[in-house]
């Protein structure tokens, strides 16, 4: 969990994203820990708000950490306010920080978890129809695809500016030409560090025992961190310069609205909603609960009210929102321990490794190609959620051309993400006009975003059919002609819906069984 926390700020605060200060990057690590642990504790907590029948949080250890749904949103949107002359620039192109931009995603953000929230007071049945797995599949998988690309450009060096080689200028190498042991972009030395990361995480779930499977990201993650230190990889001159302790609110950042990017973010939204729901239902199961009836829709409402709760406390504490954690459900099932008392001690672990700042510090001095390796892993797990999630849908024809017609927009704008750039040519000075028009281009350009809207529109207006003859095929007995025993001598066989085989000759040598046949 901790490397979920922490990878969402160091992207989106990174050269890739906002390209803000060592020292904001470190606030916002040190701050995400911090948030995660105090609104892990409303989840675990449940309340009940008074005189009424809703309830606040699940009564379960429900921890919840920073979303990766957001990253291809806030990166896609700091781009093109660089593009637009929202961020600033240097004369030579370089992109400076951006912490106006930062707030725009807060602020944008805050506002947009009123859907969740407002989503959450409706019955969880009614839910689960507008919004099924065959919707929150294809777009948490297509979430996954999208953070790939980030995290193998993070492997190979950085998502800056030296990705492109340049031949001169402050970027020549990676991370920048000041960093301790600066390299090309794609050197093998950079490509090495991550392929530790990677193996450690592959030889932990081969060999390790339970635990370690279950800590397999985290110590990859270390046996990087550690060669990385060990060929000078490191420096120690942002840790020493780190302050003894951070909190809440000790940097800052302009909270507004950026209109384009609310469609994306309600998509995000939609997809945190349906994430708890998994999530809540996995736990309770884990958990040895009910996983229906009153009491269970209950903690669904409530978990769903404080998934969206967070996600505004979040913007409003400087963070990106928050999403309920899965990687619980291994550990509870593993130690059979479902008691609150390890959700709260989580909590306060959380909050104390965010207050010291020196931990943030060190976090953030992480090598690019370390983190590149881990994240790789972590946002390929993201897209088998999505399959697995789609596993469950029954491939009918109409499902079928749901996911085709969805999928297609989806991949094709993770592939070419300027394949829309250039639709709208307005250059007037029509601020709301060109706020739209870059609205419909961030949707089209974000995968998963155009995969939802378009998976919703057509689960709605297409109606179920009977598929009459994928039935009839599935279970009417139908015979065939088999090479029963490998010689090449053929009988008969009868297969039944359940792909059963029974042999009714086993060769045309015997003369009886053909005479009785």
């Amino acid at each position: 969990m901790l490397a979920g926390v922490i990878s969402p700020p160091l992207i989106i605060g990174g050269q890739g994203g906002a390209n803000l200060s060592a020292d904001q990057q470190q606030y916002l690590v040190s701050t995400s820990l911090i948030v995660c642990g105090i609104l892990s504790s409303i989840q675990i907590t449940r309340f009940h708000i008074y005189k009424t029948p809703y309830y606040l949080g699940t009564g379960l250890i429900s921890v919840v950490g920073t979303s990766f749904a957001i990253i291809p949103v806030a990166t896609g949107a700091l781009a093109q306010m660089y593009a637009n002359g929202i961020c600033p620039t240097s004369a030579g192109g370089v992109k400076l920080p951006c912490p106006h931009g930062y707030g725009a995603i807060l602020g944008t953000s805050s506002l947009c978890a009123l859907l969740e929230i407002g989503l959450s007071f409706m019955p969880p049945r009614l839910l689960r129809r507008f919004f099924p797995p065959l919707v929150t599949g294809p777009t948490v998988m297509l979430i996954g695809v999208s953070l790939i690309g980030t995290a193998l450009e993070n492997w190979a060096g950085g998502n800056g500016l030296c990705k492109t080689r340049p031949t001169s200028g402050p970027f020549q190498l990676c991370p920048s030409n000041t960093a301790p042991h600066p390299l090309p972009w794609g050197s093998a030395e950079f490509i090495g560090l991550g392929f530790s990361v990677f193996v450690t995480i592959i030889l932990c779930e081969r060999f390790g025992s339970p635990i370690m499977k279950s800590t397999s990201v985290i110590l990859g993650l270390l046996v990087g961190c550690i060669i990385a230190a060990a060929t000078g990889y490191f420096s120690p001159d942002a840790i020493d310069a780190a302050p003894a302790a951070s909190f809440i609110w000790v940097h800052t950042f302009p909270l507004s609205i950026y209109g384009p990017i609310v469609l994306p973010l309600l998509a995000v939204y939609i997809i945190l909603m349906m994430e708890a729901i998994g999530d809540i239902t996995a736990t309770c199961d884990v958990s040895r609960l009910d996983v229906d009836g009153k009491l269970y829709d209950s903690r669904i409402q409530g978990g769903v009210l404080a998934d969206g709760l967070n996600g505004m406390l979040a913007g409003l504490c400087t963070i990106t929102p928050m999403s309920t954690f899965a990687q619980n459900n291994g550990v509870i099932a593993l130690t059979r321990c479902a008691n609150r008392k390890a959700g709260y001690a989580a909590c306060f672990f959380l909050l104390i490794t965010g207050i010291f700042s020196k931990f943030a510090a060190a976090l953030v001095s992480i090598p690019g190609a370390v983190l590149g390796g881990m994240t790789t892993f972590l946002f390929a797990s993201v897209a088998v959620s999505g399959i697995r999630i789609i596993s469950t849908v029954e491939f009918t024809r109409r499902n079928r051309f749901i996911l085709t017609a969805a999928l297609s927009l989806g991949f094709g704008a993770i592939l070419v993400p300027d394949w829309f750039a250039h639709v709208f040519t307005y250059t007037g000075n029509n601020r709301a006009k060109q706020g739209f028009f870059n609205a419909i281009v961030l949707v089209m350009e974000t995968g998963f975003a155009v995969t939802a809207f378009i998976a919703i529109i057509l689960n709605l207006l297409l109606t179920e059919e009977l598929e009459e003859e994928e039935a009839a095929s599935l279970s009417t007995k139908e015979t065939e002609v088999v090479d029963t025993d490998g010689t090449g001598v053929r009988g008969v066989s009868i297969s039944d819906a359940s792909g059963r085989h029974g042999d009714l000759e086993k060769g045309v040598n015997s003369a009886d069984a053909i005479q009785k046949s």
